[in-house]
């Protein structure tokens, strides 16, 4: 193409600048543009004199050479991005075969480095459709054991490709002595121990890191005792993978703690999650007596994470009966912080059931506000009883109906959730428990809504029914729980099972009674007015249809009797009869039929 742009050039329709960069585009095919990326030069028009080049989202664009010269930058046909789109099927084999020649072809193409999600980018998911980060981990660990790749300590740093080879061993030694200060070793000395079975002398290199390490960790035990915990533990790993013996008064796990003991949670958080479980491991090795006394004095103030860890371990050591104790009386005291309340509000199990309950939704309320006024921002607590629709019914779930409006009347009044939030945690109390909506509304009219009048008799046998339910068969029921809980595995426990449907039925139950018992209003309808149809009355009516006669005596909510024509006055018949005199005439649905009746005569029903 040479000699046609320089044809073009003669004839004054291209600067001589211009051809060797047109001549290396035309014979390259692949180009990048700083707007529109990548590119590929489908044509070269002479006569025209302009490519017609595919970008992405912008096929079959006209472009004039003169501009193409100086905007585009040529693409070697070795090149990822152009192999991309040549020889797509060559790339995929060998990102299943070879994978650090794909690696070696991605740095190459951009100057030798690139980063991990500059390599993702351009790999995902034209070349590797799969699982990436399975594939990475595969090539990562393959580039370790070459000696031509370096990978950086940070992700966002580059990883770097050099013709010359250096041993995996040479290079983790070399960056390990590089290393300044106890923490940069550690995280170099980690490389080496992940890396021990790849080495061409394990017991030389781990000899070297162990007692560099020693030196450091005697020299940073004091001023800086988590860092130098994560080093131990390194160290001890180093060494047992290498098979040494252990040094001679060297810094051990048990001096540290004896050292720190009074730091103990402070040291723990300074520590990276995954290392919390072996830190409370080694303290409780160093303190084989009280070691459960530490944990359950510091679990109220550590973060959630860590408390879990605190639980698991408790747990595991024996501990359930003093965590529990623990714990209740943090919430009863009101000094449970929100992230122990956050544990025990995902925990929620049987294990805790003499723990949860309405105190616990109370507590949580007073941690938020309490951290809210020492301008502690961590909002989790707040965020998981908003996101757990659940949780408020399952901790009042057991509470008497008085406790309940006390709970609703303390939400309402507190300041850790906004008006929004607030209603919707309102509506779900409301939804379970009826009774509560009056507070809630604060109206006269709602509350005369929820009245009911009843008759004295059943007011009574229903407060039996509760009493008998409250003293008697829930308590029955719950031992029933824990004989069945202790038959072992719940999942395959059917005795439990059953005895936990029955806890639901009878909670409900128990729901129903206290919202009828808070709504009644007890009667003995003495002395009703008859001159119109009202609660206490005998009402004589004729059907119209059948030509005949019937007698229907209004009384209570709860006192329907058919046999004996008795029917509440919140039937659809009663309701329809209310307030007419002798004479007028009422037309209702009943069971899906119209009735007609007039009304004959109304009489006092003791009459």
């Amino acid at each position: 193409m040479r000699e046609e742009f320089e044809k073009l050039a003669a004839a004054g329709k291209l600067q001589s600048k211009h051809i060797d960069p047109l001549v290396m585009l035309a014979e390259n095919r692949f180009c990048t543009h700083k707007s529109w990326g990548f590119g590929q030069i489908k044509t070269v028009d002479i006569v025209f004199s302009r490519f017609t080049i595919d970008f992405p989202g912008k096929a079959g664009h006209n472009m004039d050479l003169g501009f193409a010269a100086e905007s585009l930058k040529p693409i070697p046909k070795e090149h990822i991005l152009a192999r991309k789109i040549a020889d797509p099927n060559s790339l995929r084999q060998m990102a299943a075969l070879h994978h650090l020649d794909l690696i070696k072809l991605v740095l190459e193409s951009f100057g030798g480095h690139a980063t991990i999600d500059q390599i993702q980018q351009v790999l995902v998911p034209d070349v590797i459709q799969d699982d990436w980060k399975k594939w990475w981990d595969v090539a990562k660990h393959e580039m370790k054991k070459s000696g031509h790749f370096q990978l950086p300590v940070k992700k966002s740093d580059p990883i770097t490709y050099q013709a010359k080879e250096t041993s995996l061993q040479d290079r983790l030694m070399a960056e390990f002595r590089a290393a300044k200060g106890l923490k940069a070793r550690t995280i170099a000395a980690v490389d080496i121990q992940r890396s021990l079975s790849d080495l061409t002398d394990k017991q030389a290199a781990a000899k070297e890191v162990v007692q560099l390490l020693n030196s450091e960790i005697a020299t940073h035990l004091r001023t800086q005792p988590s860092v130098t915990l994560e080093a131990i533990f390194v160290r001890d790993d180093l060494r047992e993978g290498a098979g040494l013996p252990a040094g001679e008064n060297e810094v051990t796990t048990k001096s540290l703690w004896t050292q720190e003991s009074n730091r103990f949670g402070q040291l723990l958080e300074q520590l990276p999650a995954v290392k919390h479980r072996r830190a409370l491991v080694s303290f409780k090795d160093a303190n084989p007596a009280l070691w459960h006394e530490a944990l359950l004095a510091t679990i109220n103030n550590v973060s959630n994470k860590l408390a879990t860890e605190f639980v698991h371990i408790l747990i595991q050591g024996g501990k359930l009966a003093q965590l529990k104790e623990t714990v209740g009386r943090l919430v009863s005291h009101h000094q449970a912080n929100t992230d122990l309340l956050l544990w025990l509000a995902k925990e929620r199990s049987d294990d805790y059931a003499d723990i949860l309950g309405p105190e616990v939704f109370r507590a949580m309320l007073t941690a938020m506000e309490r951290d809210q006024f020492n301008e502690k921002r961590s909002n989790k607590l707040r965020d998981f009883i908003l996101d757990d629709q659940a949780l408020i019914t399952d901790l009042l779930g057991s509470a008497d109906l008085e406790i309940i409006k006390d709970v609703t009347r303390t939400l309402q009044l507190s300041l850790s959730f906004d008006d929004m939030d607030k209603r919707s945690l309102l509506a779900r109390i409301v939804k379970s428990y009826p009774a509560v909506q009056v507070l809630i509304s604060g109206g006269e009219a709602s509350k005369q809504e929820a009245t009911h009048v009843v008759s004295w008799e059943s007011l009574e046998r229903r407060r039996l029914e509760y009493n008998e339910l409250v003293h008697k068969t829930i308590p029955a029921n719950s031992k029933e729980i824990a004989i069945a809980r202790s038959y072992g595995d719940l999942r395959e426990n059917h005795e439990y099972k059953a005895a936990k449907e029955m806890q639901k039925f009878l909670m409900g139950r128990k729901v129903e009674l206290e919202r009828d018992l808070d709504r009644a209003r007890g009667s003995d309808f003495a002395n009703p007015k008859t001159d119109v149809v009202g609660i206490g009355t005998k009402v004589v009516v004729t059907d119209l249809q059948a030509k005949a006669k019937e007698t229907f005596i209004l009384l209570g909510a709860w006192d329907s009797d058919p046999d004996k024509n008795i029917v509440s006055y919140l039937t659809p018949l009663a309701q329809a009869l209310f307030n007419k005199k002798p004479g007028e005439e009422v037309e209702f649905e009943l069971e899906g039929t119209k009735k007609q009746y007039r009304i004959e005569t109304i009489t006092d029903f003791r009459a």
